[in-house]
């Protein structure tokens, strides 16, 4: 799955309800300098006040839910394939042009793309018949958070822009987790909001952007998008070592290492 998207821009601030102080750590903190102090090692669910886990974000008790955010968001890939500017606005021609300039042929296309307008894009390439190139290969599907805005009479829409039926229509797009009780129910298999969430760590960065020349915006936007493929990457490989290590403690291997 590929996911598309505009620019998000919006302040940021702590994660603690009702306090609206600047993070100390605009780029990957979550709390204001006074609750970094008084919550940097406990549980980050919301309520629990219980110490972390090492190398994990919850306790002993929580740490189903913490695996559970993993599998949902941090084994994701949020690498960026591609980026564009669309000059004034972002019109579905622009986004059919730059998909097809992105995937120009059918071996190299994904088999969902993830867009806020999927139904006004599929519309418009059924009119202009840019979706016969498309059908072979690719479904356009509206992002979660969305689509829950989208109109119910809309039956294109819900008929096959819909990021999780149930119907059996697209069945990579849900899966079956159990809760710790063993009590089954269904999720997404993708993360419909990464590029909400990327643009929203892009945003941190507009006042200087605003400012430059084209060639510089160029450059810096791709160093930026250069040094967040380097981070995820870093990111997914402690992600991935520290479940591996929690599934060899849980079977009873020793893992010796190097301090």
């Amino acid at each position: 799955m590929v996911v598309v998207d505009g620019i998000v821009m919006g302040p940021a601030y702590c994660a603690i309800e009702n306090c609206t102080q600047d993070l100390v750590n605009a780029r990957q903190g979550v709390f204001c300098a006074m609750h970094e102090v008084l919550h940097k090692n406990l549980c980050r669910v919301n309520g629990c006040n219980k110490n972390l886990v090492r190398n994990t974000k919850a306790c002993e008790e929580h740490q189903q839910k913490w695996r559970s955010h993993l599998t949902r968001f941090g084994r994701q890939s949020l690498l960026v394939l591609a980026w564009a500017k669309f000059d004034k606005s972002e019109s579905v021609d622009q986004i059919l042009e730059f998909l097809e300039k992105v995937f120009p042929t059918e071996d190299v296309r994904p088999s969902y793309v993830c867009i806020d307008k999927a139904c006004v894009l599929l519309k418009s390439a059924a009119t202009n018949g840019k979706w016969m190139e498309w059908r072979h290969t690719t479904r356009f599907v509206v992002d979660s958070y969305h689509y829950i805005n989208h109109r119910v009479t809309d039956y294109i829409c819900r008929k096959w822009c819909n990021p999780a039926p149930l119907n059996g229509s697209a069945p990579n797009l849900v899966v079956v987790e159990h809760d710790v009780n063993g009590v089954p129910h269904y999720k997404r298999a993708f993360n419909t909001q990464a590029c909400e969430q990327l643009n929203a760590w892009i945003g941190g960065f507009q006042t200087m952007l605003n400012r430059m020349t084209l060639s510089n915006f160029n450059w810096t936007m791709h160093t930026l998008l250069f040094l967040h493929i380097q981070r995820v990457i870093k990111k997914q490989h402690m992600r991935e070592q520290v479940v591996e290590e929690d599934d060899n403690e849980e079977i009873g291997i020793d893992i010796e290492r190097d301090d």
